[in-house]
């Protein structure tokens, strides 16, 4: 949205065109951002709390520095390049306000606004505006969150609709848009938001210049944060066991390779998560037996491929990824001690590789009925 701009990439034919990509693609809403931008911003929070930080006296608290929150302008005309102050986001009922991260100019999203953009960057499948609450938060804000974001849910749905039909039959893009299950930490919360948005219908017209309307529901379902990682497979369970299963249920933010096998067994269907690509840049490789950081005094004489086979079995086999067929752990460890950039690259062809790979796996041994199995004999292995 902010760069190079949503208005562009829909000139340019949206994302597929733009990136060269013929593969499936998804766009967030900007929900997390409300967090991240708002709740979180200057403290540290994270959506996910671990298992020692429940109580409320250990939760982190907003510094003064990160109430007035410094966003720099330099060489601005109205500031003659001095600091402004900016609060972080700002919720109301019908949206929200955030601060751009580039020039600080304000910048207001409301649902209709958020699935605007989502149509002009032109996804595969899009996500409904939701409030991505701090897991710190009282049940009674978590309630309150909630309401907002099924207000949200619905505008989004009528909005995406509506428009959908306009672009469709002018030659746009079939986008399929998911609702995103919120509710924090609390059991009733996260069931009532999973049976409201399966019961959510709207009624648009059928085609373009007719009276006759139909009911029309999400396409799909996200399972949002904010709950305890230790706990997480409770809420996905609440969740899972109310939602549709005819449609595909996306677990937001979780790509750790344990937490896969929790979330797959417990009815997720898809995943995103910054982590494969966010650890190779610092040097973080997921290999079979667990993790490993080649920055490590260890690995620079290695000559073994990042992921080496560790037996005779298929699942045990050397990595198969482009890195791994090409290069050593040695030579890779000395691009990130040289600061190379193909360190990054490299690291993170890996990473994604390896993820792929285990879900890709994962389905296949849950058509041969060997899911379980699977499961202990990687996680037997795997040291986190």
């Amino acid at each position: 949205y902010l760069e190079p701009g949503d208005e562009k990439v829909k000139a340019m034919g949206g994302l597929h065109t733009m990136m060269n990509w013929r593969g499936p693609t998804m766009t967030d809403s900007g929900g997390f951002q409300v967090f991240s931008l708002g709740a979180a911003y200057g403290t540290g929070l994270s959506k996910i709390l671990k298992k020692n930080n429940i109580e409320e006296k250990n939760l982190p608290e907003k510094s003064e520095s990160s109430k007035n929150a410094r966003i720099k302008l330099l060489g601005s005309d109205t500031d003659g390049g001095e600091d402004k102050i900016f609060g972080p986001a700002r919720i109301d009922p019908n949206g929200v306000m955030f601060r751009s991260h580039i020039d600080g100019s304000a910048h207001y999203f409301t649902p209709q606004k958020s699935i605007e953009i989502q149509h002009n960057l032109g996804a595969d499948i899009i996500f409904a505006f939701d409030e991505c609450t701090s897991p710190s938060e009282s049940e009674h804000y978590q309630a309150e969150a909630l309401d907002r974001t099924h207000r949200w849910a619905k505008q989004s749905l009528e909005y995406h609709h509506t428009q959908s039909r306009l672009r469709e039959s002018s030659g746009g893009p079939m986008q399929a848009l998911f609702g995103i299950v919120q509710g924090g930490r609390s059991e009733k919360l996260r069931k009532e938001s999973a049976q409201v948005l399966a019961d959510m219908m709207v009624s648009v017209r059928s085609s373009e210049g007719s009276s006759e309307s139909e009911l029309v529901g999400f396409d799909g379902f996200g399972i949002g944060g904010s709950f305890e990682k230790e706990d997480m497979m409770h809420a996905v369970t609440w969740v899972n066991s109310i939602l549709p299963k005819d449609k595909p249920r996306h677990l937001l933010g979780i790509g750790e390779p344990a937490d896969l096998f929790g979330a797959v067994e417990n009815g997720c269907d898809l995943f995103d998560c910054v982590a494969p690509t966010r650890i190779a840049r610092n040097g973080q490789i997921y290999t079979k037996t667990g993790k490993i950081n080649l920055t490590n005094a260890q690995y620079r004489d290695d000559l073994q491929p990042l992921d080496p086979a560790i037996g005779s079995s298929s699942s045990s086999a050397m990595c198969a990824c482009y890195t791994c067929q090409n290069y050593t752990r040695a030579y890779i460890a000395h691009l990130f001690r040289s600061k190379e950039m193909l360190a990054a690259t490299l690291a993170s062809i890996h990473n994604l590789y390896f993820i792929i790979h285990l879900v890709d796996t994962m389905r296949e041994k849950m058509l041969e009925g060997k899911f379980e199995e699977f499961k202990m004999e990687f996680l037997g292995r795997y040291v986190l």
